[in-house]
């Protein structure tokens, strides 16, 4: 299991590096494939060397060979988060069909995190196309009952929609659209306990940074993040914490 691990992790630092190469460009309509990286700075075409995962950011103390402009952390801690990711996923789930449903959620999940971060946007082609995987993977890996993921997808979207015309733009379009996405992975009871967790993380963030003048009211701020942050919470641990929740209500 530990090789198994290991390996898992590897794909995940590796893809975690794609996944920023994503997330940066497909916001802008360019091409994922090319040019090669660079150093947005210098514009320095970065060799193999300089592009291997996590590493090379430490090894290059966090600044470009060629000009010595500081590197944004997020590249290495994209790159790491997905690797561990991977393998919680595979120390959750174990060798399940349901695994590869857990890294395509994962991988939806680090790009709308990149993307939004970077631009405030959660492109539609990346959402396009991971709806269309989950409504391939949950036809194979069915959900019990069959038709929950069609409730969360519906119920996702249709409540974040609500939300959007009541507060007049309060919730962007691609938060929307990816309630919807996210809904056929989830399903209904964890695509709630998504919002859930992502309004009350978002909630004391939004708190904690206004206290400390970082942020400011009325200020918009990237809500994909925490959706990422809850959807996570919901899809390892959301049976359980559902569990607890009805049994101490009984009880």
């Amino acid at each position: 299991m530990w090789i198994l691990y290991i390996y898992l992790m590897n794909i995940g630092l590796i893809l975690g590096s794609f996944f920023n190469v994503v997330g940066l460009r497909v916001p802008k309509h360019q091409s994922i494939i090319t040019p090669r990286s660079a150093c947005p700075n210098c514009q320095h075409t970065l060799t193999w060397k300089e592009l291997i995962p996590v590493f090379s950011y430490i090894k290059q103390k966090g600044t470009c060979t060629n000009c010595s402009q500081s590197i944004s952390l997020l590249y290495p801690a994209i790159e790491f988060l997905t690797g561990l990711l991977f393998a919680l996923s595979l120390y959750v789930i174990g060798l399940d069909k349901e695994l590869v449903v857990a890294i395509t959620l994962i991988s939806l999940l680090v790009i709308v995190t990149v993307s939004d971060l970077a631009y405030m946007i959660i492109p539609d082609k990346v959402l396009a196309f991971f709806l269309l995987l989950f409504i391939i993977e949950r036809s194979i890996i069915q959900s019990d009952p069959w038709y929950d993921p069609l409730l969360g997808m519906l119920i996702g979207f249709g409540l974040l929609f609500l939300i959007g015309l009541i507060s007049k733009g309060g919730m962007g379009g691609g938060d929307i659209k990816l309630f919807g996405v996210l809904g056929i992975a989830l399903g209904l009871v964890n695509t709630l306990l998504t919002f859930f967790f992502a309004a009350l993380i978002g909630s004391v963030v939004g708190m904690i940074g206004m206290g400390t003048g970082k942020m400011k009211r009325k200020k918009p701020i990237p809500f994909g993040p925490f959706i990422a942050f809850g959807a996570l919470i919901a899809y390892f641990f959301g049976t359980d914490i559902f569990k607890w929740y009805v049994l101490s209500f009984i009880y």
